[in-house]
């Protein structure tokens, strides 16, 4: 075999590829549903003003400008999240600008979810961002953001809106921490911590806890959290395998949350 160099060739670098543009939306697709269900539970008890718009733009925007924040500060080529920052950073601030200026104490709302970004960065630092302690963030994060929005529709004013959280918001609040905790465990238990038997037990034993107390509200005259729970048991313990696609998993929780959010409007 000839080893004899073309000197046409020996002079040209190789062509280089350029580089790949970063992720512009996080690759988490089930927290999209999470961020919607809070919307979907405040919608049937909410007053509307038109506060609402940009109050939930801001809210759904702020998921990916968080996420890219994040990675910005903390991962190993930040650069590749510079795109998605020039996108959903501003368009979160002009959203939360104008919530703001309608409705002032929405200011104290930003602090407390300022905390939770602070926890979460601090996962992030610490390569832990898949924790169960920074998914029970975003759960918290959630769950206040139903009496937030119910808060948006009934007046403006530094003060919180205090009255409105009435029994009904208050059911509303848990049932949506409660739902999200039991699709968190679920998914865990079969993907992420398949390999420790112990969050299939937690999981399982977590939504028969949400079934009985379901049950017995619906045996004192409120029975639209009745159906979710029954259909989250049933899921907990007929959909078991870890072998399961995680789209297919991702599938059966957002079918989970949507019969949920139907059920609410019967509260």
């Amino acid at each position: 075999m000839s080893t004899t160099v073309n000197p046409e060739r020996a002079g040209r670098a190789a062509p280089s590829r350029p580089p790949r543009p970063g992720p512009l939306v996080p690759d988490q697709h089930g927290a999209w549903a999470f961020l919607a269900l809070p919307v979907s539970l405040a919608a049937p008890v909410l007053s509307w003003h038109p506060a609402l718009v940009p109050v939930v733009l801001a809210w759904v925007a702020a998921y990916p400008a968080a996420w890219a924040l994040t990675g910005r500060l903390t991962a190993p080529r930040p650069h590749r999240f510079d795109r998605a920052l020039r996108l959903w950073l501003p368009l979160a601030g002009v959203a939360a600008a104008a919530s703001v200026a309608w409705r002032p104490w929405l200011v104290w709302v930003g602090v407390l979810y300022g905390l939770g970004y602070a926890v979460s960065l601090t996962y992030a630092r610490a390569r832990r961002e898949r924790a169960l302690g920074n998914d029970l963030v975003l759960v918290a994060q959630c769950a206040l953001m139903v009496p937030v929005l119910v808060g948006v529709g009934a007046r403006g004013g530094w003060v919180p809106p205090w009255p409105t959280f009435d029994g009904t918001l208050a059911l509303l609040t848990a049932v949506c921490a409660l739902a999200l905790v039991g699709s968190t465990l679920h998914v865990k238990s079969l993907i992420r911590e398949r390999r420790r038997p112990g969050f299939a037990r937690a999981s399982r034993w977590f939504s028969l806890a949400c079934l009985a107390a379901a049950t017995g509200l619906a045996v004192t005259g409120t029975p639209w959290p009745l159906m979710p729970a029954t259909l989250a048991a049933l899921r907990t313990h007929l959909l078991s395998d870890p072998s399961l696609r995680p789209g297919r998993i991702g599938m059966v929780e957002l079918g989970v949350l949507v019969v949920l959010a139907g059920c609410a409007w019967w509260v």
